[in-house]
């Protein structure tokens, strides 16, 4: 009985913890581009430029050439004003938005069928997979 109080008070206090009433960061919503120095960005409707930063297979996704200019929206948190730190790849943090649906951004192999979430070759027959949009 004594361990069941323990465990019940440690679930009402992780309960607590996550519902403090802390909003979540806003996402960030604008046109893939490219800084001066070929950085990722995002361009705002109202004339901001947002740098993008993000982890390693988030970083080329961004960087897929396939994708400058689609309308993008992205979660994780403002580091400032003008730039963003994109959350981590398996979160699925980027959507395309376009004619009203968000969708998933994948990489897809015909020749062996196998999904990817990073641009690249087929991890089984060494082809570039194609950019792949789902609604989500």
């Amino acid at each position: 009985m004594k361990g069941m109080g323990r465990r019940t008070l440690l679930l009402l206090l992780c309960a607590f913890g996550s519902a403090k009433g802390e909003t979540p960061p806003r996402p960030a919503k604008g046109k893939l581009g490219r800084s001066p120095d070929g950085k990722p960005l995002l361009e705002t409707k109202d004339g901001r430029s947002i740098l993008l930063e993000g982890d390693v297979d988030t970083l080329s996704v961004l960087d897929d050439e396939r994708l400058a200019g689609v309308e993008l929206e992205v979660f994780g948190k403002s580091l400032g004003p003008d730039r963003f730190e994109v959350g981590p790849i398996y979160r699925k943090s980027m959507l395309v938005l376009r004619d009203g649906k968000r969708l998933t951004i994948s990489y897809w192999c015909d020749l062996c069928s196998i999904r990817n979430y990073t641009p690249g070759k087929c991890q089984c027959c060494q082809e570039e997979t194609a950019l792949d949009l789902r609604e989500e």
